[in-house]
């Protein structure tokens, strides 16, 4: 037998991380008894935070190796590791590029295949095309899967993931070559123009004016937190950040939460930097409205 090993709070609350998306509209589908290990939950700001963080890296770290070697004694070995760079859907949880670069070593060490979900952080919106760019690992994860931003579902492999046999990919729709079509002009747009590094650029002003918007209104923000444009900061409640997301849609400012009270933020990779100014004027007057 066989299992992959998922991360807690990969999908919304509530819901288990692996087939999280099947289980949305078919409720008669059941779940597989696979291993969910925990993800860090780290405090904001990083640099005050150091010592809890790094005990958070630890702690996971340390549950995942415990249900690789709970599930052996079962005869289940896992096959797999998959791991969101940032877990979206759960409140923008972030880990640190060191805890990426152990759990790789985790899966390498355990012979277990190291799967990386860039569904929703591939494309560029953190600052490179890929947001397990970021971890400086020393070889690449051996699955990357992709979505979303790049028009058609996919993924990328190792050469020694190779499958031998044909017909894979075949019937139906064929790979969907018309949206491979599309992919390719997207790139082309984004090399083009630059909008990658012009993303990153960005991104740091919208981390300061995030940072700067949350001093301000203390008593209702928290948590702070980002990469490139990919960002969110937490309310005291789901209620109150609900509030927020109707105030700032009737300003017309586009935003939603996500996981359990997050605010979270996806631009466009055309988001520019009179867009960063608009954005928290807007977010500044919704949150003078009073919660």
């Amino acid at each position: 037998k066989v299992s992959l090993q998922s991360r807690a709070n990969a999908e919304s609350s509530g819901r288990p991380p692996h087939l999280g998306e099947v289980h949305k509209s078919f409720v008669d589908i059941p779940a597989f008894d696979w291993p969910i290990a925990k993800f860090p939950r780290y405090k904001y700001p990083l640099a005050d935070n150091k010592a809890f963080n790094e005990e958070e890296d630890r702690r996971c770290l340390k549950d995942v190796q415990e249900k690789i070697t709970e599930w052996k004694k079962k005869n289940h070995d896992v096959a797999a590791i998959i791991v969101e760079p940032i877990q979206a859907e759960g409140g923008d949880n972030y880990g640190s590029p060191a805890f990426f670069k152990q759990l790789q070593k985790i899966a390498a060490d355990n012979g277990v295949c190291f799967i990386v979900d860039e569904v929703q952080t591939g494309g560029g919106g953190t600052g490179d095309m890929w947001a397990h760019s970021h971890w400086n690992l020393d070889s690449p994860p051996d699955i990357v899967t992709f979505s979303k931003k790049l028009i058609t579902g996919g993924y990328f492999y190792k050469d020694e993931f190779r499958i031998k046999e044909g017909y894979r990919i075949y019937n139906t729709w064929m790979g969907d070559p018309s949206k491979l079509f599309l992919l390719q002009k997207v790139i082309e747009v984004v090399k083009r123009d630059g909008l990658i590094a012009k993303t990153k650029q960005v991104g740091e002003l919208f981390q300061r004016e995030l940072a700067h918007l949350q001093a301000n209104h203390s008593t209702k923000l928290s948590q702070a937190r980002g990469l490139g444009t990919f960002a969110a900061v937490d309310f005291p409640s789901a209620a109150v950040r609900d509030q927020l997301v109707e105030k700032a849609i009737n300003l017309g400012l586009h935003c939603g939460g996500c996981g359990e009270k997050s605010l979270r933020f996806r631009p466009s990779l055309v988001y520019d930097k009179k867009h960063v100014e608009i954005t928290f004027d807007l977010l500044d007057k919704a949150l003078k409205q009073g919660l």
